[in-house]
């Protein structure tokens, strides 16, 4: 009897470990500067030029059809790295000491399927979440397990996937999968 107190305390102290919190950890990458890809529209602006200075859709093979120099490769490249690219490109026999800024027109949109209303593609909004996505998407089914979610992510070359809360930023071109609950 008298090893009864210290197995229980023992046992108390195991269990409390268990309930420590933690900072989530997710596959899918939520830092850093936004690449472009396939579907954005970039508004390019060539300084002294209102004929070059238009929006411009980033194509299949990720690069923007610019006039005077051809297709500029774009894809995962930030909005920065795409300026320095046309620029170079112009100055190169086109115009002298060109002054080029690219900016985000329209992002390419996210995905979403599962236990939702309206599964499809969607309008990406900047700073969106897993829950107004799901909003975007008309709600949840009755069916639908609203705790989690599985977002699917292109990083580099690989597609990745991790299971993340509502609060988890989604990206464009993210896919959101919302399962269906188990009583």
């Amino acid at each position: 009897m008298r090893w009864l107190p210290i197995v229980a305390l023992t046992f108390s102290l195991a269990l409390t470990g268990c309930a420590t919190t933690r900072p989530a950890t997710y596959l899918v990458e939520t830092k850093g500067p936004y690449q472009l890809d396939t579907g954005d529209v970039v508004r390019v602006t060539v300084y002294g030029d209102a004929e070059l200075s238009k929006s411009y859709k980033v194509d299949d093979s990720g690069a923007i059809a610019f006039p005077l120099v051809g297709p500029v490769a774009v894809r995962g490249g930030t909005t920065e790295q795409a300026s320095a690219r046309l620029s170079s490109a112009l100055a190169n026999g086109f115009l002298r000491d060109p002054d080029v800024a690219v900016e985000i027109d329209q992002y390419r949109p996210f995905f979403i399927q599962g236990e939702i209303r309206n599964a499809g593609q969607f309008t990406y909004v900047y700073g969106m979440t897993v829950r107004a996505a799901i909003s975007t998407a008309g709600g949840y089914t009755d069916t639908a397990d609203r705790n989690q979610v599985v977002v699917y992510r292109r990083q580099g070359n690989q597609m990745v996937k991790g299971v993340v809360n509502l609060d988890f930023p989604i990206y464009p071109g993210d896919t959101v999968v919302v399962s269906e609950r188990w009583f």
